[in-house]
């Protein structure tokens, strides 16, 4: 038993289930209203699968678009399958949850981010703002662009950035 509580890895988890369980209702019911996301993933993962000319065309981290055109999207535990249409062409995709990089819905101003720390070889997870989310690039969904989440009239709320690097010794 270990001296102190991983307070990190349990926060990691847990966003990694909230995410699940967002795509588990999407799954079930459809998006709701205008909120639509951006899921930015590392194309490297042993995990991931998708189409041998995405891979190449993305080497790193690839940003795909949930919003006006997705098919036969299927939640698991360790991850999700999803067919997604690039230049009117379907793919089906499966990415792992630890696979993620960046979870954003701009309709809410929500976002999640897990960075990968060297050093000790964990990820951290962080919730973002809006604000930095709409830096991410959406590489390789060239029909969605991110504007779209700026159409709202209403003034954007800054978010405060949680880092579990506090909460760790």
């Amino acid at each position: 038993m270990s001296d102190t509580i991983d307070y990190g890895n349990l926060m990691h988890r847990a966003m990694r289930t909230l995410i699940k369980e967002v795509l588990n209702g999407i799954a079930e019911d459809g998006l709701p209203g205008q909120h639509h996301f951006f899921i930015t993933f590392d194309t490297m993962h042993p995990d991931v699968e998708i189409a041998d000319w995405l891979s190449d065309r993305y080497p790193g981290d690839m940003t795909i678009v949930i919003q006006h055109w997705f098919d036969n999207l299927d939640v698991m535990d360790a991850g999700f399958a999803i067919t997604l249409n690039f230049g009117d062409n379907p793919e089906p995709l499966y990415i792992p949850y630890d696979a993620i990089v960046t979870f954003v819905d701009p309709s809410v101003e929500f976002g999640l981010r897990f960075d990968s720390n060297e050093e000790d070889q964990e990820q951290d997870a962080e919730v973002v703002s809006i604000d930095t989310a709409e830096h991410i690039e959406p590489e390789g969904v060239p029909e969605a662009p991110m504007v779209e989440a700026a159409e709202e009239d209403a003034p954007a709320k800054d978010a405060e950035i949680v880092s579990l690097d506090s909460f760790r010794k």
